[in-house]
């Protein structure tokens, strides 16, 4: 199976002031829908009685968790993927016009974002986390989807019946690894989060759901999506950087379920 013709460029906006023709790109779409969607479910939880949450608050937990994922997720990538070419050219970093982001810096950086925003508002660091988990994988999905648009991040090579021959990926065909994050990632994950919220659960271990269920999946879908060129110590030949990253998120998440269930706190206001 050969790649579908999909064109990048969603639509342009034409004669746009100082910018000109402005294209709108369907990577760029598949941000605001994972925005989109967190806000909504968010506000449906504010709007629950006894909530705790005002829409007010979800606004600018949301605002706060836009900027470190964009933040965090250009800064991880560069000191995780791309150190040597940093340490060379350090304007590097700022040049997002090149793309590269990482999953594990932009969850550093929202992490970052919620201990700012628990501080400002008086609440418990870990109930933030139980609330704002299951407003993540709709975006992780969406981002997979602009991934396979785009035509990276692809998988190894391969002969299973749905292998893509990916127009940047050569003429094997490979898998298609950033559909199978789709699937892991977005729709799986989201069904699990949103079926363990539903009742009340000790405090912090929806968010800890998360980090363990995430590092699992996403350890699982390296072992087929094709290594970084570029990362050529030995180390990589057997286990890939996204797969080391994901280890620790396992250990700590597995840390704070423990912690949860043996303190038993319910957490307050998760959505």
């Amino acid at each position: 199976m050969r790649f579908p013709d999909i064109d990048k460029v969603a639509f342009t906006i034409p004669n746009v002031p100082v910018l000109g023709d402005l294209s709108v790109h369907w990577y760029g779409i598949m941000y605001l829908v994972g925005f989109v969607a967190a806000m909504f479910i968010a506000n449906r939880a504010a709007d629950k009685p006894d909530s705790g949450w005002t829409r007010e608050q979800v606004s600018d937990l949301l605002f706060y968790g836009f900027l470190g994922v964009i933040l965090g997720g250009r800064l991880g990538y560069v000191l995780f993927y791309q150190f040597p070419q940093f340490i060379g050219d350090p304007l590097y970093l700022f040049r997002i016009q090149d793309g590269g982001m990482s999953f594990h810096g932009g969850l550093l950086g929202v992490t970052l974002a919620l201990y700012y925003f628990a501080r400002k508002t008086n609440k418990q660091f870990l109930d933030i986390g139980d609330f704002a988990a299951p407003l993540i994988p709709i975006g992780l999905g969406a981002g997979r989807i602009g991934n396979f648009i785009n035509d990276e991040l692809w998988g190894r090579t391969t002969d299973v019946p749905w292998a893509i021959i990916f127009p940047n990926g050569g003429e094997l065909p490979r898998h298609p690894s950033m559909l199978y994050e789709f699937f892991l990632e977005g729709v799986v994950l989201f069904i699990v989060l949103m079926w363990y919220r539903s009742k009340p659960r000790p405090q912090g271990s929806v968010g800890a759901l998360f980090l363990v269920c995430y590092g699992i999946f996403r350890i699982l879908v390296e072992f087929v999506r094709q290594p970084d060129a570029h990362l050529v110590h030995p180390i990589f030949n057997y286990i890939t950087m996204g797969q080391i990253l994901s280890l620790p998120m396992i250990a700590i998440g597995g840390w704070i379920m423990y912690r949860g269930h043996k303190n038993q706190q319910v957490s307050v206001g998760s959505v």
